[in-house]
């Protein structure tokens, strides 16, 4: 299959050939891409959904640009790498809760009480190897942030929030778990 069969075939939504495309041909390209990007842990689908998304907006327009003139793979290399540095830039964690706290005193919980807890929750989130997660973990449930607003503020849909959301909640029960076999392996000697 020619380049241009391929981005003939992805604007045309072939699932069978944009599967292919980016989970086989494509992964070690986006892999080593997202390795020289990223400091830290990304997860490959959600960013290479995130790029296909960017590819397909207003009509594939990004993908009609392609002319030709250079392998499909070289283009591609050039336009997923300036995405995901734009991706890396507007990805900032915070690091302080404050919102979280004035919330809790204004219902009348004693904050007081809160911090064991609330080290604990920082602690499983420093395990987490998926800084996006954290973010929206953050944003979503500790600092109850409107999810189009965090979602503007990552650059991505409401829906990819939700995915986002699910895989992040999903990694930090992993993780919860796991330090609760740990510290019963512990007390058990």
């Amino acid at each position: 299959m020619t380049d241009k069969e391929k981005i003939a075939g992805l604007i045309a939504h072939d699932e069978q050939i944009t599967k292919h495309f980016f989970f086989k041909e494509c992964r070690p390209l986006f892999v080593a891409i997202l390795r020289n990007v990223f400091d830290y842990d990304v997860d490959y689908d959600e960013c290479v959904n995130e790029l296909y998304i960017y590819l397909m907006e207003e009509d594939a327009r990004r993908l009609r640009l392609y002319n030709g003139h250079s392998s499909i793979y070289t283009w591609l290399k050039v336009v997923a790498t300036r995405f995901f540095i734009d991706k890396r830039r507007h990805i900032v964690a915070p690091t302080t809760n404050q919102s979280y706290d004035n919330r809790l005193a204004k219902e009348g919980v004693d904050t007081s009480t809160t911090h064991a807890s609330k080290s604990d929750i920082e602690r499983l989130l420093a395990l987490m190897p998926n800084r996006r997660y954290v973010y929206v973990i953050r944003r979503l449930m500790l600092q109850d942030a409107e999810p189009q607003d965090v979602a503007e503020e990552l650059h991505i849909t409401v829906p990819n929030l939700y995915n986002i959301k699910k895989r992040a909640i999903a990694s930090l029960t992993e993780i919860a778990l796991n330090d609760i076999r740990i510290y019963e392996k512990s007390r058990s000697r």
